[in-house]
């Protein structure tokens, strides 16, 4: 009898200047995860002017895309979601370049989706252990997150995480308006858009080597009004998806009796 083709975990990685922890955090990426699933590694280089993209091969990355240039972090978790699913993933999971996040927790992380209890999953700081994180930077996690909270009416204990889990249909459907950040935009999107989001604890260490990109006031004064712009977009309720689907299949079928 022929083995059933397994099925598609892509980790994918956006990554500027990361050459000091990529190598670390493929290292750590687990590649047996669930009976039945393989998994890949795929490093979305953001114009890095250091050796990123050598290290991450180096230390077993599968896919690497480059960025001629800068294009920000946005414009990579984009392309990271649309390669995904062109690479046959089922699941796709992003977790920060940086090593402050567990790639031993992908497992954990993605486990909701598995057992179709969520189409989109978030590693949550908040909601588990916090090692190294400034006062101000947790202020400002804080104040990002009870935003969110208003604008969706549900609670949510850490939207700016840098690790996150996303079904194949969410991959396919989630929008990220803007090219500098994702973290808040993707949320309010995939949320809005009926897709079912479910929190799992992890453990958050500071980086030790480089430095974020996140500056304060250019932060606020790109993701303020890119929060605005996406709440007064029309979205197409997830249900209204699946039946566009099903009449389109059906159609299909039709088709093809004929």
């Amino acid at each position: 009898m022929d083995r059933i083709e397994d099925r598609k975990l892509i980790v994918f990685l956006p990554a500027h200047n990361e050459e000091l922890n990529i190598g670390q955090v493929i290292s750590r990426i687990p590649r047996k995860v669930r009976e039945g699933w393989q998994v890949e590694v795929l490093v979305i280089d953001d114009g890095s002017t250091d050796r990123t993209a050598q290290v991450a091969l180096s230390a077993g990355a599968d896919h690497i895309i480059q960025f001629e240039k800068n294009r920000g972090l946005g414009a990579a978790v984009r392309e990271g979601l649309a390669a995904c699913v062109r690479l046959g993933a089922d699941i796709g999971l992003m977790i920060d370049a940086d090593n402050e996040y567990p790639p031993e927790e992908i497992p954990d992380v993605v486990a909701p989706i598995w057992n179709g209890q969520a189409d989109y999953t978030m590693g949550s700081r908040f909601k588990g252990v916090i090692r190294g994180m400034t006062i101000h930077r947790r202020i400002g996690n804080v104040c990002f997150t009870m935003l969110q909270c208003v604008l969706l009416r549900r609670v949510i204990w850490d939207g700016q995480s840098g690790m996150r889990g996303f079904s194949r249909e969410a991959m396919l459907h989630a929008e990220i308006i803007h090219d500098y950040n994702y973290a808040q935009v993707i949320t309010l999107n995939l949320v809005r858009q009926g897709f079912r989001m479910k929190e799992v604890p992890i453990r958050y260490q500071v980086r030790v080597h480089g430095q974020s990109f996140i500056k304060f006031r250019k932060y606020v004064g790109s993701v303020l009004p890119a929060i605005w712009k996406e709440m007064r977009r029309p979205v197409v309720k997830r249900q209204q998806l699946l039946q566009q689907q099903k009449q389109i299949l059906l159609q299909r079928r039709a088709n093809a009796e004929e």
